[in-house]
């Protein structure tokens, strides 16, 4: 059980790295640091939504409009963290 628990929490340490990336990147392209016709950036960039659009999708659609703002990457990020903690507090019960 030990390596199931291990699994997961790596599982769980991929999101996290992937959500930062795509929170980061897109900064870096609002702020017009990043370019979008650049062919890596835009591989990268539809790649990464594509990947989390799932998870941002489901999250959307119960989140009120708040305009302009996404508040659905920091619910996400919230979320996995949440788990990573219940998981840790949890880990006797997988021994």
């Amino acid at each position: 059980m030990t390596s199931l628990f291990q699994i997961l929490m790596l599982i769980l340490d991929i999101v996290w790295f992937i959500m930062i990336a795509h929170i980061i990147m897109s900064w870096l392209i609002n702020f017009q640091v990043l370019n979008l016709r650049q062919p890596i950036v835009s591989q990268i960039w539809y790649g990464l939504n594509r990947l989390l659009e799932p998870i941002y999708g489901r999250i959307r659609s119960f989140l009120p409009d708040m305009g302009g703002l996404d508040l659905a990457p920091l619910v996400a990020l919230i979320v996995i963290y949440a788990l990573r903690i219940i998981l840790v507090n949890n880990a006797a019960a997988l021994y």
